[in-house]
């Protein structure tokens, strides 16, 4: 026994050694589920964008004859790193598998980079805990294996909290140049971020006494981060704007016939309203004023219904949705983990230590992620933003447990 115990304190819990095997283990298991459950093909939107970059040369999901109307619905980051591969396997049949294969990669750094986080509330044991069900989580596993940007973002942004964290302790240089060029990428990966980015930095002046000085250099360095694709959009509209989609995804979410899920079937008469709109190289700009000009027509025509819809999506994003619709929503191995882990976070929430400025920051940025994804159309996959938060706070449910029971014996 005091053999096992040995070995557990020098190997299993010895950093290097868990970092290598938390890698592994979950390099294998995306591989595995990856493999059975994975995208075989791009599809949709990613599937016209991408061939309309590869073929025409031209950052487009939309096009009347010859016009090609410039990308603004889509945020960027993802459609280039989708491209990155092509411009080595073109539109094949590897395509896909090599941009799985990188997700894979990435999302086994992610958990590392978790339990960094995790060292600055916990001991090593639940770090190591917290890492393993980040990890091994099954909604995050198979997400590596979609074509989709959550994996990127959620390794972006759980890189991007621990820089913060650090920085709450050591002002370096190296710290925030990196800090600020995640944050421009992960503005050009999902436009909530911005609003994430923007709270951190009052957060990071208030609480972790970060000079006004290395607040200027992180704007003016995410600026420059995101200045190539503002100056395309200023070149292509005339104006300075990042992203476009606002009014769509507000409508989706706010129509007649909109659930947790959202709505959009093009009737025909919302198809004659969009052919009033002009078929030029603002039509999205102004396709998108429509889409959110209709949605303030409904929510004031009937404000209760929208704020009852509203409270319902904060459960079903928090929880889990009563009424999905997705295929294999209700999997036993997707919904059983995630409506545990909600609830026990739930006890975590109410007990953590309200005057950990750290914790509290963490705090800050799920009620941000919790409230304004609660705003749109929550789709199945988006719950993946909010788990990070949640082993947080189910860690500390689990801690309070282990000290009650410490205090009985």
């Amino acid at each position: 026994m005091n053999l096992l115990i040995t070995l557990k304190n020098k190997i299993f819990f010895k950093k290097e050694f868990f970092f290598i095997f938390i890698f592994i283990i979950s390099l294998v298991s995306r591989s595995i589920v990856a493999y059975f459950y994975g995208d075989k093909n791009l599809e949709n939107e990613w599937a016209i964008l991408i061939n309309n970059l590869y073929l025409y040369n031209s950052f487009s999901l939309l096009r009347f004859d010859d016009l090609f109307v410039p990308n603004l619905w889509m945020p960027p980051i993802y459609g280039y790193f989708i491209y990155l591969h092509v411009l080595f396997f073109e539109l094949g049949s590897k395509l896909v598998p090599s941009v799985l294969i990188t997700q894979i990669i990435i999302s086994s750094i992610t958990p590392i980079i978790f339990y960094k986080i995790l060292a600055n509330f916990f001991d090593n044991t639940l770090a190591i805990i917290g890492a393993l069900t980040f990890s091994l989580f099954p909604l995050i596993v198979y997400s590596a294996g979609q074509i989709s940007s959550v994996t990127i973002y959620l390794f972006l942004l759980v890189y991007f909290i621990k820089l913060v964290l650090d920085l709450s302790t050591n002002q370096s240089i190296k710290k925030i140049i990196i800090l600020s060029i995640i944050a421009g990428i992960l503005i050009l990966t999902r436009r909530d971020f911005l609003l994430i980015y923007i709270i951190s930095l009052i957060y990071m002046t208030i609480f972790f006494k970060i000079n006004y000085k290395n607040i200027f250099l992180m704007i003016i360095i995410s600026i420059l981060t995101i200045s190539p694709y503002l100056i395309r959009n200023y070149l292509a509209f005339d104006k300075i704007i990042v992203h476009s989609g606002l009014g769509y995804n507000v409508w989706k979410a706010y129509n007649p016939k909109a659930k947790v899920e959202g709505y959009y079937v093009e009737t025909t008469e919302l198809k004659a309203k969009l052919n009033t709109v002009k078929k030029d190289i603002f039509y999205r700009i102004n396709e998108d004023k429509f889409y959110f000009d209709e949605a303030k027509k409904y929510i004031s025509e009937d404000p209760s219904k929208y704020l009852g819809l509203y409270i319902k999506r904060l459960f079903s994003f928090y929880f889990y949705d009563l009424d999905s619709s997705q295929k294999n929503y209700y999997n036993i191995f997707h919904i059983y983990p995630i409506l545990f882990l909600s609830l026990v976070s739930l006890v975590g929430f109410f007990t953590y230590q309200k005057q950990n400025m750290k914790l509290n920051y963490v705090i800050l940025i799920m009620f941000i992620i919790l409230f304004v994804y609660s705003s749109f159309a929550i789709l199945p996959r988006y719950k993946i933003y909010l788990l990070p938060f949640q082993i947080i706070l189910g860690l500390r449910c689990v801690e309070l447990l282990i000290k009650k029971l410490r205090v009985k014996n």
